[in-house]
């Protein structure tokens, strides 16, 4: 008998959802929007219902199916418990248990960075290597850790937040956690915006992000075309990540730092502005390591999910 597992990625404002065979091939993937009202009490059941169509669609009954990965926005543990996920409207919530009675199929969780990281490491970016360190930079700074080819947890299901690493004092503002200095502060796409924000009311100099909106792709379109000021703001920007990459590689000691989330679509040169200053201050032993974008780009999650599945069974 053919058998089957389902991915399930879920965000903010909607659910991807994989349907793959054992063998890792993806057969059909789609999107439901998610339902974040009254305490996302309709995330779970949604997910359950398009499942439960989607396998009478395609007549396979759930005993083909060798389970569900299902990956969230915010720390989750091993039992699949979530303590609480701010744009969801969680609170406690036992994510997993309640998403196997909802389907009668096997579930298991998993922080939806770290699912990223998994899956760049089965078919994207990272594939062949079992230690791997995931960035996405997105609206925010997400991270995966994986060593010796498994995802690192931790004890609060807290592993692999790189974007709240504490790397500047004197950055303005709080991060989306409470903290000042966040990683995410600085490299994410609204971290580059603000960058961007403090060079050009700190300069006079002509630039074309004087021209219109100001984004993290404006910058490195403006980069791309020799524009001063916005080489500025990349070298502010690679500089901060470099160097925390630096710390985080001379723990876990990577084969491969994988770049993702929407900033990596400005392409190679994003690298060398990371790499340049990751170079100039990690550990010797660290520094071949290699840097690379991700491939598989909003797919990854799904993938990943479909992994974890895929690891717990021993296939």
């Amino acid at each position: 008998m053919e058998r089957y597992c389902i991915g399930v990625d879920v965000g903010g404002t909607s659910v991807k959802i994989g349907f793959f065979k054992e063998t890792g091939e993806l057969l059909d993937k789609w999107e439901i929007k998610t339902r974040t009202e009254n305490g996302g009490e309709a995330i779970l059941p949604d997910i359950a219902a398009s499942i439960k169509g989607k396998l009478a669609e395609k007549k396979i009954g759930r005993e083909a199916v060798i389970g569900i990965g299902i990956g969230v926005p915010g720390p989750i543990n091993k039992e699949g418990v979530v303590p609480h996920t701010a744009n969801l409207g969680w609170g406690y919530k036992e994510v997993t248990r309640e998403l196997t009675e909802l389907t009668g199929i096997s579930a298991r969780g998993g922080n939806d960075a770290n699912v990223a990281a998994l899956g760049e490491m089965w078919k994207g970016g990272a594939e062949g290597c079992k230690n791997v360190i995931l960035l996405t930079l997105g609206t925010g700074v997400g991270g995966g850790i994986i060593v010796d080819g498994k995802i690192v947890v931790g004890a609060h299901g807290a592993a692999g937040e790189v974007g709240h690493a504490h790397v500047d004092e004197n950055i303005s503002g709080h991060c989306g956690c409470g903290n000042k200095g966040c990683l995410e502060q600085v490299a994410s796409a609204t971290g580059i915006v603000k960058l961007a924000k403090e060079e050009l009311a700190a300069s006079d100099k002509p630039s074309l992000l004087r021209e219109g909106e100001v984004s993290a792709k404006a910058v490195f379109d403006a980069l791309k075309e020799g524009d001063a000021l916005a080489e500025r703001i990349v070298e502010r920007f690679g500089k901060y990540l470099g160097k925390t990459v630096a710390v985080f590689t001379v723990v876990v000691d990577p084969e491969v730092v994988v770049i993702g989330g929407g900033v990596s679509k400005a392409g190679p040169v994003l690298l060398e502005y990371i790499q340049k200053y990751y170079v100039n201050c990690c550990y010797k032993a660290t520094r071949n390591v290699r840097f690379a974008l991700a491939t598989l780009g909003n797919d990854a999650g799904i993938y990943g999910c479909a992994k974890l599945v895929l690891d717990e069974k021993g296939l």
